[in-house]
């Protein structure tokens, strides 16, 4: 029989050895530090043996993690973006992982390198201070820059994802410190003789008109935006028909609304919106027209297309889009007495902390607590008319007894102090000392545009209207092919 001779093992045991242990520190560093999935790659850990083999002890996806010290870590340190620190790490990636192309090496080793420039932006929890740090800077450095002047303290109010640009001299001082707020201003402050100067740039756009329009099949604020138009210039939009038109219960489906205004422009990117120069807003059937003017002595206001004023002395609803959960009545049942009281206003419903209006110019005659109303306050416009707003979670800055107001302007915000079920606002009219329902009171306009102005208004107004007209029709038969 022939003897069996014993194989020797393919791989020494020093060599297993030091592989299973390297596999077990992997396993721990893995345990360790939770890993935030990023980028994944094919990579395999090996291990070179002597006689030219090679053992492979881990092949699995290469998970990045963001743990402190690696190279997609959140703090501002690993976020100086800085090209010679780009250049290092993906020569060091390539050699590390074995993957990439001659493209990539021709194009890393093209990367320019300048020490001097350095870039950090912003993300939660950074403050001047860190980022300085991050760029090498010191606290006595930061000091001056912020006591420089008072406009250079805006740095300091950081916003996430904002970019901030630092140039350094060869000695590694602070040269200059720049930032872009948005598409239209940037900030900058430059190293000089006395300390630091302070710069803001800001470009001014184009500005060109542009028309839009919508149906209503669900709320204003969808079909305005389904419509292209922002938040802000729907607003604007509601508040130039607010005499007319309750947006808390007149809007129905089949609402029709359209405008021309101004879009700012900044290389062929919209960077925001100007004034409403037109609009139309058909109501139930009814159609409302609006032209911006403003006069020879700078006034602007909206004027129907005939020159009559869109403005009224109080304006329908004192807030914004709100539900009238109670109306006006001599026989409703209270919700807390119990027992048949008049309810002499109406109540709009809506979120805690929703502003409130004033409804016409007027005077403050009561700010402060008053009984079962709560935070309430009283507006006394001229002789005749008078408001209340009852239930207020707290007032608006300056609304005190004895202060004047304007119309439109915030007084409060919406509560439920007092005898309140609910956050809403109690609203009452009176007129002469007798309490009216608000939304059947006809109200008193404001004076029309005045004569010798009204030929330069019709010569604005006209080709506003047929612009509007024009659009329409050819929105219209594009919808119809």
């Amino acid at each position: 029989m022939t003897p069996i001779s014993k194989t020797p093992p393919p791989y020494p045991k020093t060599h297993i050895l030091a592989a299973s242990g390297i596999a077990a520190l992997l396993s721990l560093t893995l345990l360790v530090f939770p890993s935030r999935e990023v980028e994944a790659k094919k990579t395999y850990l090996s291990l070179e043996l002597d006689n030219g083999s090679e053992l492979v002890l881990l092949e699995q996806d290469d998970l990045r993690h963001d743990v402190p010290g690696s190279s997609l870590s959140t703090s501002p340190f690993s976020r100086v973006e800085q090209a010679s620190n780009a250049q290092n790490s993906a020569t060091q990636s390539v050699a590390a992982d074995h993957i990439g192309s001659d493209a990539d090496k021709e194009s890393a080793e093209a990367t320019p390198i300048d020490p001097l420039h350095k870039t950090v932006r912003v993300a939660n929890g950074d403050t001047l201070s860190t980022i300085f740090a991050a760029v090498g800077l010191s606290a006595t450095t930061l000091h001056q820059v912020l006591s420089s002047s008072k406009e250079a303290t805006q740095f300091s109010r950081l916003k996430v994802g904002q970019a901030l640009e630092f140039e350094l001299t060869d000695e590694g001082q602070l040269k200059s410190l720049n930032s872009k707020l948005n598409d239209l201003e940037s900030i900058k402050l430059s190293r000089s003789e006395n300390g630091f100067t302070f710069k803001r740039d800001i470009v001014k756009p184009d500005v060109k008109n542009t028309y839009a329009r919508g149906i209503i099949n669900s709320s204003l604020f969808l079909s305005a935006k389904r419509a292209g138009l922002s938040h802000g210039l729907t607003m604007d939009l509601a508040n130039i028909f607010g005499y007319d038109i309750d947006f808390a219960m007149d809007i129905r489906d089949g609402d029709e609304f359209e405008l021309v205004f101004e879009q700012k422009v900044v290389n062929n990117k919209q960077v925001g919106t100007g004034n409403i120069l037109s609009a139309r807003f058909t109501n139930r059937g009814k159609t409302f027209t609006a032209v911006r003017y403003t006069d020879k002595q700078g006034n602007s206001s909206y004027y129907g297309a005939d020159g009559t004023s869109m403005r009224k002395a109080f304006i329908r609803t004192p807030v914004d889009f709100a539900r009238i959960s109670s109306r006006f009545s001599n026989g409703r049942r209270h919700p807390i007495l119990n027992k048949i009281r008049a309810h002499k206003g109406v109540d709009y419903a809506a979120p805690h902390g929703t502003p409130i209006k004033a409804a016409g110019d007027g005077k403050i005659t009561l700010a402060g607590r008053n009984g079962g109303y709560g935070n309430t306050v009283v507006i006394q416009h001229g002789s005749r008319y008078r408001t209340l707003y009852a239930h207020m979670q707290g007032f608006a800055k300056g609304i005190r007894s004895g202060s004047n107001v304007k119309q439109g302007q915030i007084i409060g915000y919406i509560g439920t102090t007092g005898l309140s079920t609910g956050p809403h606002l109690h609203y009452e009219f009176q007129v002469n000392g007798t309490h009216v329902d608000p939304l059947s009171q006809k109200l008193p306009m404001a004076d029309p545009i005045a004569r010798n102005e009204k030929q330069r208004f019709m010569q604005l107004s006209a080709p506003l209207m047929a612009r509007m007209d024009q659009e329409k029709t050819t929105l219209l038969a594009l919808n119809k092919r």
